[in-house]
C-alpha cells in the first residue's frame, strides 16, 4: 500500500478534556477514506491535526514521508473544504477560485483556474458572488478552491451537511465520481453513517478520540470489531448477545425450515414505508426486533403471532464490552 499520510500516536490535549488519544493512522494514496463517529469523538480535531490549524500534544504526522506536524498550514500541501464552504463574500466565484493560486504567486491563472471550472460544470457562474449561487454551487466552488492547487490530501469537514437533504444523494454521487477523476486523495469526516459507507474506500471508526476499526465499508458494516462499532453503523437487534441487522431479519407466520435460527414473537408495530414494512416484534424472551419486510412478503398487523428468524451466517458477533 503506498501510504500518502501517517498519524503516528498522534494526541490533542485540553485542559479538561483529550480530543485525540494516542492515534495512529495511515491513509492510501489516492483513496477516499472516511473518519467516523459521534459528535466530540475527535474526528474534527484530527483534520484540524493534519491540517495544522492545531499542534498535536505528542505523536508525528507524516505527509509523502515527511514529518509536517511543525510546520504552518501553508507549507503543507493539503487543503480543506469547510463545512460552511468559508467562501469570501466580497469575491466573485472566479476570485475564490483563484484566491489560493495569487497567494503561491502563480503566473499563469487562466490555465488551472479553467480547467477546474470545466471540471466542476461551474461555466458561466464565474462572476456571481456566493450569495448569488445555490448551496451546491457554493460547495463547487469551495472543491475548486482547494483542488486548483493540486494538494496532495484534500480534507473534507462534514461536506454536505449543509446541504438539503434532497440534494445530498446527488451530490454524493458527484464528490465519489469527481475524486475518481482526478485521483487525489480525500479525506472525509463524517458524523453520516450512509454517507461514508456508500462514498469510502475505507473507514476509521472513531470513539473517544481513538480509533476503534479500519476497513472497507463492507468490512466495518459486514463484521465489525465491537458492539459500538456494529450499532454506530446501522441498526443491530440484539437478541441473546447476537446481531441480527433488521434487513437480515425475516419474520413469517410458520416456523422456518431447519438451519435458521428463529424464535417465537408478536408483532408491536407495523409501518409502511413505501418500498418495505418496517416491522417491531417482541420475542418470547422479552427483547425486541426490527425487521424489514418486502411488499410481497404478506400484510402483518399489529398482534399477529409470528416467528422471527434468520441465517446464521448473518449473525454479528463481537467480543463483550466491558
Amino acid at each position: 500500500m503506498d501510504t500518502v499520510l501517517e498519524l503516528c500516536q498522534v494526541s490533542k490535549r485540553y485542559p479538561h478534556h483529550v480530543a485525540v488519544d494516542q492515534l495512529s493512522l495511515e491513509v492510501p494514496r489516492g483513496s477516499l477514506f472516511s473518519l467516523v463517529g459521534p459528535s466530540g469523538c475527535g474526528k474534527t480535531t484530527t483534520l484540524r491535526l493534519i491540517a495544522g490549524f492545531e499542534k498535536p500534544s505528542e505523536g508525528q504526522i507524516f505527509l509523502n514521508g515527511r514529518e509536517i506536524s511543525h510546520l504552518p498550514p501553508y507549507q503543507r500541501n493539503v487543503t480543506t473544504v469547510f463545512q460552511n464552504y468559508a467562501l469570501f463574500p466580497h469575491l466573485s466565484a472566479r476570485a475564490n477560485i483563484e484566491f489560493g493560486l495569487r497567494h503561491r504567486k502563480v503566473q499563469d491563472l487562466e490555465t488551472p483556474v479553467r480547467k477546474v471550472i470545466e471540471l466542476l460544470e461551474l461555466a458561466g457562474k464565474e462572476s456571481r458572488l456566493p450569495s448569488e449561487l445555490s448551496g451546491g454551487e457554493k460547495q463547487r466552488v469551495a472543491l475548486a478552491r482547494s483542488l486548483v492547487l493540486e494538494p496532495d490530501v484534500l480534507l473534507l469537514d462534514e461536506p454536505l451537511s449543509a446541504l438539503d437533504p434532497r440534494l445530498r444523494k446527488q451530490v454524493r454521487a458527484e464528490l465519489k465520481s469527481l475524486q475518481r477523476r482526478v485521483g487525489i486523495t480525500f479525506l472525509l469526516v463524517t458524523h453520516d453513517q450512509e454517507e461514508a459507507l456508500s462514498l469510502s474506500d475505507q473507514i476509521a471508526v472513531m470513539r473517544g478520540g481513538r480509533i476503534e476499526q479500519v476497513g472497507s465499508p463492507q468490512e466495518v458494516y459486514l463484521r465489525p470489531g465491537s458492539r459500538f462499532v456494529a450499532s454506530f453503523l446501522g441498526a443491530v437487534n440484539w437478541i441473546n448477545n447476537v446481531g441480527v441487522r433488521p434487513e437480515v431479519t425475516r419474520i413469517s407466520l410458520h416456523p422456518p425450515g431447519n438451519g435458521h435460527v428463529s424464535q417465537p414473537a408478536t408483532i408491536r408495530t407495523a409501518t409502511f414505508l413505501g418500498n418495505c414494512y418496517h416491522l417491531e416484534a417482541e420475542l418470547s424472551s422479552g427483547e425486541f426486533a426490527v425487521a424489514e419486510v418486502p411488499r410481497g412478503n404478506g400484510v402483518y398487523r399489529p398482534g399477529d403471532r409470528v416467528h422471527v428468524w434468520w441465517h446464521e451466517q448473518d449473525e454479528i458477533r463481537v467480543p463483550d464490552e466491558p
